[in-house]
């Protein structure tokens, strides 16, 4: 949700700001045109923009000025000073822009500024497919269309469901304070509008890479000139003993939340399999709605492989505090109609049992297409397969990330959308490495704590401040190197941390 445009504060930009009360690299709050808006100083230059962002409502007054640009301080969305155009997801959509001019050392907010539509560029590509209808390939194809791509542009999802704000199916609109119509991303008349044809229900069976073909489960044929596979992650599935029975769930996509909060509604005990963020975004939803919770899980301590022992603990306690209870070092063996058993032979009453042991990524297409794979799809800086023409982007994507000098692979909603923001741009030419900094955030009860990079192991781990007053910012560090960086409370050092990993990756 946006904030409400007639709150406004601050001065009326538009009858004059002294120049002298707005220091270089700073932002002012203001209105202009009955709107929330920004003033912004770089060097002699003057901007002016929208402030709220166009993702969750954040006032973009807390965020961050980075040359050109302001940051999101919430979802590290970035938008130009110069246009307003929304750089960078998670917003989509870009915030208005003004006009400034300066007369005797005030400087005053006119009229807004058209931001005239990009030329289509050329050569490009008669027809695009996207096969994929979760975070990667909306961003993918909302692009192509910004870019100027005027070609054919089909979009081929498995779901049943629009395109989806996907980390609200395990938190807001789980708990019940978000209503389903917050879910989709976009309406069906945004993809008509835009040219691109939506066909929901649709799965691809095979690639035939030579022809430039896909070959569709119902047996009709698809064509593509360029081709951006965005299939995302399937849930593990737990080969147990009841796993199949009715009251048993995954949470991937707007069915399975809608069958999950229908279940809840009269339910009274729930088993979560699993501590992933997943799990625990679930079970703190479930508590939410007044549900008694019981979490269960092989390893010692929640999170710690991810966060490590000192967030988990404290994760962990969070949730006890809120009802939870731990079944830690040990696995589920059955599930019935009553319960759940475990290893240990400890019986869980259960009339609700999710199941969250983690994804995989969905390549099995890329494999029959003889695509390169390693644990994922293997592309290129620029999100190229090992077959030109063919990019990947999102949960299946393992690309060579410059920060950590390694090929890595993020299971993460922000990053999947700008992974296929940039596809789009290359799958138009524009030859764009993908240099962004991985981004995400976990919100469990009235919790909340973003992470900035990527370690996937780390030999020391520093707090600075307290994990217990809510205010730290939690460092992983491996050869004195930070590669990550956990923010609790601090969203302006999520920001500045994103901005040194950018700077560090630009140095190399």
């Amino acid at each position: 949700m946006t904030q409400d445009k007639t709150e406004l504060s601050g001065p009326d930009l538009s009858q004059g700001v002294p120049l002298a009360s707005l220091e270089d690299g700073a932002m002012l709050l203001g209105h202009a045109d009955g709107e929330p808006a920004l003033l912004a100083r770089r060097g002699a230059e003057l901007f002016a923009i929208g402030a709220v962002c166009t993702h969750y409502g954040a006032p973009l007054e807390q965020g961050l000025l980075v040359g050109e640009t302001v940051r999101c301080q919430w979802h590290h969305a970035c938008f130009s000073l110069r246009t307003g155009e929304a750089l960078r997801a998670p917003a989509l959509d870009g915030v208005a822009c003004w006009r400034v001019e300066q007369h005797d050392g005030v400087a005053y907010v006119r009229e807004k500024i058209v931001v005239p539509a990009r030329q289509p560029p050329s050569p490009s590509p008669r027809s695009i497919v996207i096969v994929g209808g979760g975070a990667g390939g909306n961003a993918a194809a909302e692009m192509l269309r910004r870019e100027g791509y005027d070609g054919r542009l089909t979009m081929l999802s498995a779901d049943a469901d629009l395109p989806c704000d996907r980390p609200n199916l395990s938190k807001d609109y789980l708990a019940g304070t978000a209503p389903e119509e917050f879910v989709p991303l976009r309406s069906a008349d945004f993809y008509r509008d835009h040219r691109i044809e939506l066909r929901l229900n649709t799965r691809v069976a095979a690639i035939d890479a030579a022809a430039r073909q896909l070959r569709l489960e119902d047996g009709s044929q698809c064509g593509y000139d360029a081709l951006l596979l965005a299939t995302g992650a399937e849930p593990v599935r737990l080969d147990i003993t009841g796993a199949a029975l009715g009251h048993v769930h995954y949470l991937r996509t707007v069915a399975d939340s809608r069958a999950l909060i229908a279940k809840a509604l009269a339910a009274r005990r729930a088993v979560v399999i699993g501590a992933s963020f997943i799990g625990l975004e679930v079970a703190a939803s479930l508590r939410t709605r007044g549900l008694e919770v019981a979490v269960v899980a092989p390893e010692t301590c929640p999170m710690e492989r991810i966060l490590g022992p000192e967030v988990g603990r404290f994760l962990q306690a969070l949730h006890e505090q809120h009802g939870v209870t731990f079944h830690l070092g040990t696995t589920a063996t059955a599930i019935d109609v009553q319960g759940v058993t475990l290893k240990d032979g400890t019986r869980l009453p259960a009339d609700l049992v999710v199941i969250g042991v983690g994804v995989r990524p969905a390549i099995a297409l890329a494999e029959q297409a003889g695509i390169a794979t390693d644990r994922g799809i293997t592309v290129d800086a620029y999100l190229e397969t090992s077959i030109p023409g063919i990019f990947a982007a999102g949960d299946i994507a393992r690309w060579p990330d410059r920060h950590t000098g390694a090929p890595i692979r993020v299971e993460h909603w922000v990053l999947a959308e700008r992974h296929g923001q940039v596809a789009a741009r290359n799958l138009l030419g524009r030859n764009e490495r993908f240099d962004q900094v991985p981004f995400f955030w976990t919100t469990q009860y009235d919790f909340g704590l973003g992470y900035v990079g990527h370690a996937e192991k780390w030999d020391s781990v520093e707090i600075d401040g307290s994990l217990e007053a809510r205010d730290c910012t939690i460092n992983y560090r491996l050869g004195g190197r930070t590669l990550a960086t956990a923010i609790v409370s601090r969203d302006l050092a999520g920001l500045q941390a994103e901005v040194a990993f950018e700077k560090a990756m630009a140095a190399e």
